[in-house]
């Protein structure tokens, strides 16, 4: 029987047994990429936009791996990184708490970990899933565990390319500019980190005091007493849905396109380390088809919100009901659909995010030469697919490929690690299930290419390392020995006695 008491019972006995882990690992690495200053400023390694799981982790695998001259970026205040304190409306994470996310292999950094060090084995064992402001709390935790390089209210407004391969970042804090060279960026930038929240053009003309996007902020306080309608039944649509149900709403109604709700998981159920690790090395066809066909099954939101929103008599919910006019008739809006028209105060679309290049101000520079799929591959023509044509075709690394071969070389060293990575190296970047593998793919490749640019200054460091590790005393040449030591060297003589052998 295992001995409980060799388990962490608090913050500080958790975070003393990482240090020892860590130690007995011999980690992190020691720093090992040459100092390079150009313009009179030193070049930071590796700049990480975005500072939410994916930024953290893709940071502490780098450390791990020894660039510790690296910086996270982030427009939000510290401890709001992310979605998970801000427009994340969910109760609790979608994900079974077990699964062990941006741990990076290290037990000892688990969510379980943290959970267990907090509250006990016993609160972990009657928890369900993770309260979104408990995992928050733990990524808090998780950035000021392994002392991770973060600056909060920064904004990147643009990414350059420099004549000399090397990037400018140029960013804002507080009303300040500045400009820092890297040799890498990585974009950390979560589901809308290529383009933004999608809303249907029916919404063009419409006053935005009348809708949000179930990202936006919104004062569900003042929707008390009034009516709702919400586009699409997806997870967010239905979290937002029960967020103004539960502040007072009188009424909601949810307008779903589908004739019925999905309600199998696909991806999840064909979930596996082979597919973790084996999803890049399909051929493109086939990466094509598993994403095509998850994406028309579509992913059911998770049993616990459908019942947080059918909780409550004032809902309705009205399946085979796209859109199909949408105007302003005095102080409310009229959502017209196939079963009728409808009047709501306030209107909340549920419809997802798009990817697009020209809606991202800090890529403008370079968006121009980005290949994406529809550049390169022939489209099924049964499978049709606008979001898939328009992710990025990217590298091992998760690098940004170009259009035509020269035009934008800079493009290697800009790292595609959020959600449109999905059709070329799979579910790495933005979900729990397999973020550390994502950062460890994406780690190793920068520091493959670190290595090799900087190979003239690693070789001229193997040839300058002179520390001695023999003294030239341990043992001596006998063809160099002193004629008075070869004077002296007498072997026995041999005996012509047959010595006997044990059963002669």
């Amino acid at each position: 029987m295992s001995d409980m008491s060799a388990f962490p019972t608090s913050l500080d006995a958790l975070e003393a047994r990482l240090q020892q882990d860590l130690a007995w690992l011999e980690l992190p690495a020691k720093a090992w990429v040459p100092t390079r200053v150009v313009d009179g400023q030193r070049v930071i390694d590796v700049v990480i936009i975005g500072a939410g799981m994916a930024g953290l982790v893709a940071s502490a695998m780098l450390k791990r791996l020894g660039v510790a001259n690296h910086i996270v970026l982030d427009k939000a205040p510290a401890g709001r990184e992310g979605p998970w304190v801000t427009f994340a409306r969910m109760r609790t994470l979608r994900s079974p708490k077990q699964l062990t996310g941006p741990a990076m292999g290290l037990p000892a950094l688990t969510f379980r970990a943290y959970y267990e060090a907090l509250h006990g084995r016993d609160a972990w064992v009657a928890l369900d899933r993770a309260p979104r402001e408990t995992w928050m709390d733990y990524l808090v935790w998780y950035r000021r565990v392994l002392d991770l390089p973060v600056r909060n209210a920064t904004t990147v407004d643009a990414i350059l390319p420099r004549a000399d391969g090397l990037l400018n970042i140029v960013c804002r804090q507080d009303g300040r500019t500045e400009t820092m060279i890297a040799h890498h960026v990585v974009l950390a930038t979560g589901r809308d980190g290529l383009g933004g929240p999608f809303v249907p053009p029916i919404a063009d003309d419409i006053d935005p005091k009348f809708w949000a996007h179930t990202a936006d902020v919104i004062d569900f306080a003042s929707l008390r007493g009034k009516r709702i309608g919400v586009v699409g039944a997806g997870a967010s649509a239905m979290d937002n849905a029960a967020t103004a149900l539960e502040a007072g709403a009188a009424r909601l109604d949810m307008f779903v396109r589908r004739t019925d709700l999905p309600q199998i998981n696909k991806f999840t159920g064909i979930g596996s380390q082979g597919v973790v690790h084996g999803f890049a090395g399909l051929p493109d066809e086939w990466k094509w088809r598993f994403l095509d066909y998850a994406m028309r099954a579509q992913t059911p939101p998770p049993r616990p919100s459908v019942l947080r929103v059918s909780a409550f008599p004032q809902a309705h919910l009205h399946l085979g009901s796209p859109i199909t006019g949408l105007e302003q008739d005095g102080d409310h809006l009229a959502v017209t659909t196939p079963k009728g028209r409808y009047p709501v105060d306030f209107l909340v679309f549920g419809t997802g995010f798009k990817i697009d290049l020209t809606s991202r101000p800090e890529l403008a520079a370079v968006a121009p030469n980005i290949r994406l799929w529809r550049d390169r591959f022939p489209v099924p023509a049964a499978m049709p697919n606008g979001e898939l044509e328009a992710s990025p075709d990217l590298g091992n690394a998760f690098e940004f490929l170009e259009t035509e071969p020269g035009a934008c070389p800079a493009l290697s060293r800009i790292h595609c690690f959020n959600f449109p990575a999905t059709l070329s190296h799979g579910k790495l970047t933005g979900d729990i299930p397999a973020i550390s593998e994502g950062a460890d793919r994406l780690a190793r490749g920068i520091v493959r290419t670190l290595f090799v640019a900087d190979r003239e200054r690693h070789f001229a460091d193997l040839q300058a390392f002179d520390t001695l590790e023999l003294l030239g005393d341990e043992w001596a040449d006998d063809e160099t020995a002193t004629d008075e030591a070869s004077d002296c060297l007498t072997l026995p003589e041999p005996s012509l006695e047959r010595t006997p052998t044990r059963n002669a």
